[in-house]
């Protein structure tokens, strides 16, 4: 697949459909014009069109607050039928719509994390390749600049002093000048190379700035992917523990992540038509941009490699060589022949030797970055990062924006349903009598707040038992009946036991669930209290 792996030529890079469909949207600048989709963001009619899209994202996010207001506003102030069949209802609708969200919103983030990771792998795709390119720019520059110093300073230097010791030789004077021309025609061939200093500067610039967009970009995205998820649990433990506070507080963020939810689309809308009108026509921009510090037919050999000729460096590069050559040729000669005459010029003609065949080497490095194939690469995989992997992740990072808003806008209209559900239920506890024992709101108020004053301790009764005047037996008559049976029936009765400190004899309530130590009290006590009052309370 492209994108994924090193494009190897032209061929294989097809413009994907979506770049297409992408470049037909529609662009008009703030006064509604028509302007051209070529890709110039120099130009100010075309970034205002780029700013038109996001405007219609903010238009349809103005849309959809003021039906979510009115759908809330028509919520609280209709009245609903309080029957317990609608109650029922309410209560299925509200549970299904909060399902339906949570998986909304959940397919929403899983598909953003796949777009954002899409993005970020063709983003640094494009940076990687730019580095390739500015590397081999930045080496074509070295060796120019390293051959130029060698013929013009350490040449001439030798130069000079073997015109010293030849002074008296004529013809050795000849050769040494004409070794001179030849390096003059040398540095006159790598003063016509391209210098790629300013484009290595821009090259760097633009990977450096991208990286650090790139980079808060990501990390933008997952701060608000975390927020999703975060605002999807506050609804589940709103509804799960019906809490109005928790509930207040998931509609307040889901107006938040609604609103940063067309924030993200109005900006990947713009970001991907963009993209999109570059792909469509990148070889135009390049040369656009290019134009006044690159020659033309040096770009396009870089563009078009293999498709527009020959190299425009061949020319150069054979001057080079032929010059290099007849150097070499005749430094070998004043070796071979002077060297026996005056034998203090050895060193200077050796070192002027290995000056020529370094300055060969180079010029086959020279040569070989020069080659259009490996800066035409380069480009291929730029293009392929960005239009590729970087387009279709931001198309599914702007359907993750959607389904993202659709969830949290059905939360919000959920939102008014529960808070009413909520606030009935509670209502209807309040209206049970505060007496009742089943009523789970009295049981609670009792747990916190005992009604000591109408019952009796028994521990207070049974202190009075050293006092026959003191005594108040009870009025019921007390069961003999074992205390694992008012166990067992008041497991039965409540689920719950409960340990009280009276027992519920005679009583049309479940029976109560004893301690181990009221037990063992309760049974002592009863025995006392049979061999006392049996006769006059018989069991």
């Amino acid at each position: 697949m492209i994108g994924k792996s090193r494009t190897q030529s032209r061929k294989n890079l097809r413009v994907p459909w979506w770049v297409a469909w992408l470049h037909s949207v529609p662009h008009l600048d703030l006064r509604l014009q028509p302007v051209d989709s070529t890709f110039n963001p120099r130009d100010e009619s075309y970034r205002e069109s780029l700013l038109f899209l996001g405007l219609v994202a903010a238009i349809c996010l103005g849309l959809n607050l003021i039906v979510l207001a009115a759908y809330v506003v028509c919520m609280c102030c209709c009245r609903q039928d309080e029957a317990v069949q609608t109650k029922r209802r309410d209560s299925c609708c509200v549970t299904w719509t909060a399902v339906v969200a949570g998986l909304v919103c959940c397919a929403a983030v899983g598909v953003g994390f796949y777009g954002n990771s899409e993005t970020n792998d063709g983003v640094y795709q494009m940076i990687y390749s730019l580095d390739n390119a500015n590397h081999t720019f930045s080496g074509i520059d070295e060796l120019v600049s390293g051959t130029t110093q060698k013929m013009k300073v350490d040449l001439e230097q030798h130069l000079a002093r073997l015109s010293e010791i030849f002074a008296a030789r004529g013809d050795y004077i000849q050769t040494l000048k004409f070794v001179q021309q030849m390096a003059g025609n040398v540095i006159v061939q790598l003063s016509g190379l391209p210098v790629w200093r300013e484009v290595t500067a821009e090259l760097t610039e633009l990977a450096d700035q991208t990286s650090y967009v790139e980079y808060y970009r990501w990390l933008s995205y997952l701060l608000l992917f975390i927020l999703d998820l975060v605002i999807c649990l506050v609804a589940c433990l709103a509804l799960a523990r019906r809490s109005r506070c928790l509930l207040a507080s998931m509609l307040c963020c889901g107006a938040l992540g609604l609103f940063l939810s067309w924030t993200s689309l109005a900006a990947d809308s713009a970001a991907a038509v963009g993209t999109g009108d570059f792909c469509s026509a990148p070889d135009t921009f390049i040369l656009n941009i290019t134009e006044g510090q690159i020659r033309t037919d040096v770009t396009r050999y870089y563009l078009y490699c293999g498709q527009s000729g020959s190299s425009p460096f061949q020319q150069a590069l054979t001057v080079f060589q032929r010059s290099l050559t007849t150097m070499q040729l005749q430094v070998a000669g004043l070796l071979q022949f002077a060297v026996p005459l005056f034998p203090t010029a050895e060193k200077d003609l050796l070192r002027i030797q290995l000056l020529l065949n370094s300055s060969e080497s180079g010029l086959h490095q020279l040569t070989a970055m020069l080659d259009c194939r490996g800066v035409h690469l380069d480009y291929l995989d730029a293009l392929a990062g960005i239009c590729y992997d970087g387009i279709e992740g931001l198309l599914y990072l702007g359907l993750s924006s959607l389904l993202a808003a659709l969830a949290f806008s059905t939360m919000i209209c959920a939102g008014p349903r529960a808070w009413k559900h909520f606030t009935t239920r509670d209502r209807d506890y309040d209206d049970i009598d505060s007496d009742d024992p089943f009523n789970p709101q009295a049981r609670r108020m009792a747990a916190h707040n005992p009604p000591r004053g109408q019952l009796r301790s028994f521990c207070s009764y049974s202190s009075g038992l050293g006092s026959q005047t003191s005594l108040q037996p009870p009025a019921q008559t007390i069961s003999n009946a074992p205390v694992s049976e008012y166990m067992n029936q008041a497991m039965l009765f409540g689920g719950n036991p409960r340990y009280e400190n009276v027992p519920l004899i005679g009583r049309g309530s479940p029976p109560p669930t004893y301690s181990p130590s009221m037990r063992a009290t309760y049974l002592s006590v009863a025995d006392e209290h049979l061999r006392h009052y049996g006769n006059d309370f018989p069991a």
